[in-house]
């Protein structure tokens, strides 16, 4: 039941940033302020969940899964966008690139350092 009540947590806060994507009309993904007001929201109570926590670790380990339909969604644009595609591969492939490099950023910030815990044993 946990794993439940956290993926509709994690729902809800979803389609809370896409209602006010359409209320304001923002030029942003409804998921990303969804994400933002979920963070709002685990900084303000104190933490997050261990219902969102359990929700959230699942599906990071298919993450893949979930980022590959955007990227692949693209190629099936056609005729929209031709004489850009170098622009769009780059932007691609950096825009991966950055977001696995911020990424193993963050996580070495919250690691605790192991060269540290080895010299107090």
């Amino acid at each position: 039941m946990p794993l439940l009540r956290g993926f509709l947590t994690l729902l809800l806060f979803l389609m809370l940033g896409e209602a006010l994507r359409l209320l304001f009309q923002w030029p942003v993904s409804g998921g990303i302020i969804g994400m933002l007001l979920l963070s709002l929201w685990a900084m303000l109570s104190g933490g997050v969940r261990d219902d969102v926590a359990l929700a959230s670790q699942k599906l990071i380990a298919i993450l893949i899964v979930l980022l590959m339909p955007g990227v692949v969604g693209v190629f099936f644009l056609g005729n929209r966008f031709d004489g850009q595609w170098p622009a769009i591969a780059l932007a691609l492939v950096g825009g991966t690139f950055l977001s696995v490099l911020s990424t193993l950023a963050l996580l070495r910030l919250q690691l605790p350092d192991s060269s540290k815990a080895r010299s107090h044993d």
